[in-house]
Order: structure tokens, then sequence, then C-alpha cells
């Protein structure tokens, strides 16, 4: 207490003993995988696509992280942490962790040669897509001739996809490379010896031979896992906090690249759920492995998958997105786009409402189709469909968790729970260290009182009345002497989640006319 010494007016500020709890974000995802470019096993937290691109690379044939960031962006997600993962070696035997330009395997030896016209240099071009073969280059005179300048385009097939205009190695490769990879989204030029400025060979076709992601050549599930201490793989995300969802779509890069076999595969999504589970405050979002039928599908989530966990879902089949950088079609994982949705509707609807019967933005097909019979068969082992409705879009069409408790079933439910603990939690975090007597109990009940009223009038529980709706009970009952005296408080707060009307049943009958319908 203050102490007064002189006569006067004292003016003091004192506590009501309400601290309001705010409410903590509820979507943000994380995401791990192959990308371009950029800090290896470093989660780097990215706000859109131009930040993402800026740090890691576009577009790259054979790596799922990509297109799933930007479907998580197009979806309405706002923020995103990102780990590239992948540390291969190419064929000379370098490592290839942190050069961005070596990033792929594919490439191509350009001749050049001096004014004596004997070979002198190399210059070494790099196909961005590294499971893309059908790249070749071929350099010809410039549309305004000058000194040095010359056009180099860029062919698919028969197809110039790329060109570059006026350019020269006047000054170096090193000007060439960067005027490249200002623009390009199939190649990049690399520097293999340094020398004068040289002339390229003119009219002259060379193929980018087709080579693998050194990522996906040489990953193990290890390195998908990761680990805490070295902060690497998605391990290292326990040291971030605002982390919601969880995602790994180039786990089927892997996959598909026959690096990751069953086991494999199994293993690493087991970490995710073990992760999330130890975390308690994520959802994993799990992706089946690609072109799976219904009746495959199933047999893989009974029989293979197995998975039982409150804090995991799966969604299926694959969508189909345009690809930009082979300008068709190609089916992805939908983790990513699914990420987005959830992120959405929390920011239109809120965690409360189920994030299903949404469309999925930038999906223009499914790789599998679904009659009423099947679905009935996947949907009650938690497998979320995505499926197509005429007129009305394609839609995720589940809204469940992989969990066998009927409490856990739903994934509103789990994602509101996570809300309500870490908010309060974090609200909460003066009380430690309080004297614990009847004032701190009153002031505890009615500042999560207060917080929970106000997520009651937003629709996310159940009761016509807040009495209806949840309780908190901190008294002298639930904290007796004896928990007092080894520093024990304990509030207990229970609430009443709304469940999703995951099945709308209408009632038709006959009636005779005039007879009304009995009260």
């Amino acid at each position: 207490m203050p102490t007064y010494l002189s006569p006067g007016v004292y003016v003091e500020e004192v506590s009501s003993g309400t601290k309001p709890i705010e409410g903590v974000g509820t979507a943000i995802c994380a995401f791990v995988g192959f990308a371009e470019r950029g800090p290896i096993n470093q989660p780097v937290l990215v706000t859109n696509w131009t930040q993402y691109s800026n740090t890691f690379g576009g577009l790259v044939d054979g790596a799922y992280l990509p297109h799933s960031v930007y479907g998580y962006f197009l979806n309405g997600g706002g923020s995103a942490y990102v780990v590239r993962i992948g540390t291969g070696t190419g064929p000379d035997g370098t490592t290839e962790h942190d050069d961005a330009e070596r990033a792929l395997l594919a490439r191509a030896e350009v001749a050049a040669v001096g004014e004596d016209r004997k070979p002198a240099f190399t210059v070494q071009a790099l196909e961005r897509g590294a499971l893309a073969n059908d790249l070749s280059i071929e350099v010809v005179d410039a549309s305004e001739p000058g000194e040095d300048h010359f056009k180099l385009l860029v062919f698919r097939g028969d197809h110039v996809v790329e060109s570059f205009d006026n350019v020269s190695t006047k000054r170096g490769a090193a000007s060439l490379a960067a005027a490249v990879r200002q623009t390009s989204k199939l190649i990049s030029i690399e520097d293999l010896r340094t020398g004068s400025a040289l002339t390229p060979v003119r009219n002259t076709k060379i193929a980018l031979n087709g080579g693998d992601l050194p990522a996906v050549r040489n990953v193990t599930p290890g390195e998908y896992v990761g680990d805490v201490e070295a902060r690497s793989g998605f391990a290292g995300l326990e040291a971030i906090d605002d982390i919601t969802m969880l995602t790994v779509p180039d786990l089927m890069s892997g996959y598909q690249a026959g690096v990751i076999d069953d086991d494999g595969l199994k293993a690493v999504q087991l970490a995710m759920i073990a992760h999330c589970e130890l975390m308690g405050d994520r959802v994993a979002i799990l992706d089946p492995p690609p072109e799976l039928t219904p009746q495959q599908m199933k047999e893989w989530r009974v029989d293979v998958a197995g998975y039982d966990s409150k804090y995991a879902t799966l969604y299926w089949p694959w969508v189909k997105i345009m690809d930009p950088l082979r300008g068709q079609p190609i089916f992805v994982p939908p983790s990513g786009h699914i990420a987005g949705v959830w992120a959405r509707n929390d920011e239109t609807r809120g965690v409360h409402k189920a994030p299903a019967n949404e469309v999925i933005r930038g999906v223009i097909d499914l790789h599998c189709g679904l009659t009423k019979g099947e679905h009935d068969q996947l949907n009650p082992l938690g497998i979320n469909c995505v499926r197509s409705f005429p007129g009305q879009g394609i839609r995720i069409w589940g809204a469940r968790t992989l969990s066998s408790d009927p409490e856990w079933r739903y994934l509103n439910v789990r994602r509101l729970f996570n809300f309500l603990e870490k908010s309060i939690l974090q609200g909460t975090n003066w009380v430690v260290f309080e004297p614990n007597d009847a004032l701190l109990w009153g002031s505890v009940r009615r500042n999560i009182t207060m917080f929970l009223r106000r997520v009651w009038r937003s629709g996310a529980l159940f009761g016509s009345s807040p009495e209806q709706a949840f309780f908190v009970k901190c008294d002298a009952e639930n904290n007796p002497a004896e928990n007092r005296d080894v520093g024990i408080l304990t509030i207990d707060i229970g609430i009443a989640p709304v469940k999703p009307a995951e099945f709308v049943v209408f009632r038709l009958s006959q009636y005779a006319e005039g007879a009304g319908l009995e009260e």
C-alpha cells in the first residue's frame, strides 16, 4: 500500500479485477515441402503469394508445395509458415542446400567461343521444371542486331514458350543470368567458369535433359519429420505457438518419386498426428495417396492407415488445377486448398462453423467422381470427400476428424475447443502467483464468463441463454485447502458446442384434406 506523509489529494489507479480475454487466431497454416530456393529448415512467415515467391521462388514442376501455398492464399488464407526441406546433392557431388539456381538438376551446356573460334567457356542452363524433360533452348540473331547481341529462345517441343531478345554475354554470363532470372518461369542460367566476352553458337537447338529434384531424389521420412532441437522439419514448429494447421503436401512428391514407400508415408503422417496431439492447438490435414478409387480409398483408410485421432483430418480425392508452368492441368493433393477454405470459413462465419459445403476456388475438376452409395461408405470412416455438384461448383462435403470418439467426431468442435483453450490460457496468465483467495476466484470467474458470453453470442455455443450454453466454477468447493497449500488453483469450465447439421431429414406424409394436423 502507498505511504502518505503529507496532507494533500492523491490519485491512485486501481484495477477493477476484470481483464478481458481476447480470442486468438484460428487460421495460420504451416507448410512443409520442396521449393526452388530459400532457407532450409527455417520457418518463414508469409502473408501472400508475392512474399512466398520472393523468398522461395515460383512454381516448380515435381513439387506440390508452391501449388498448395498458392491454393491456400487463393481460397482465403491470410498467414502461413513455410518450411523448405531437402538437401540433395547434384551429379558432381556438390551440396545443393542453399543455391537457388542449382535447385534443379535438368541441364544443358551451351557452348560458346571466343574471337579465335575455339571453345573457351560454358554456360549452364538449369531447367526449373525438373521432371519435365521436353524443354530445349536455341540462340538466334537478335531482332535489333548489335555487337554480341543475340536472342535466346526456349522451346517446349516445337513451340517457343519464352524468349529473351537483345541479350549479351559481353559483360560475362552473369548479366545474361540476371536477365533470365528476373522473368523466366522455366529456366535459369548459371556461370560454370569465368572468362571474357564470348559469342554463343547460333542456330543450334540444345535439349535440356530431364532430371529429378535433388530434394525428392534424396529425401527420407526423417527429413519431413525433422528434429525439435535442430528446429528442422515440422518438429521444429513446436517453437511457434500461433500455428493452427499443419500440411505436408510434398510427402506425396517423395511417394510418387518412389523414394518414400508405404511404410515411410504412414510413418510421416503418424508423426504429423503425434506433433498435433503433443501441441494440442493444431490439426493435421492429411493427403491420401494419388489415383485412388473410392473402394481403394476405403481399403487404404481401414487396412493401411488406420489413424484414430481427434487432431487429424483426411480429404479425398486429389484436385485438378491449371499449372502455369506446364500450361496444362495437373492433379495435386488437396490439403493446401482445404487449409485456405478453413481460413476463409473462420473469417466469414467463425471457427464454430464446420468448414464444409464451401466452394474450393481454383479447382477445375476432381480425380475421381463419387456416387451417394460410395460416399455412404467413406463418410463414417472420417474421410471428408470433395464433390462436384451441377451448378454449385466443387465443394467440401465432409467435416469429420479421424477420431472414433463420438464427442470429437466433428472438426469444428475440435477447432472450437482449440480456440477456447488457447484464448483462455493466454488471457489468464495474469493469475499466476496472485493470492489464491475468494477475491481471485471471483475475478477469474468474471473474466472467463465475459469471454464465453461473447462466444455464445457469436453462435458458437448451444443454448437460448448463457446459463444453458456454459458454466464457470471457481470457488472453495473445487479449491479446497489441501490444493491451495500446494499452490493449485482449479477452474472448471463446461461448454455446449454447436454440432453441424450433417444429416437433414424432411418428413413428408399424406393426410386427409381438412383433417388438419394434431397439435
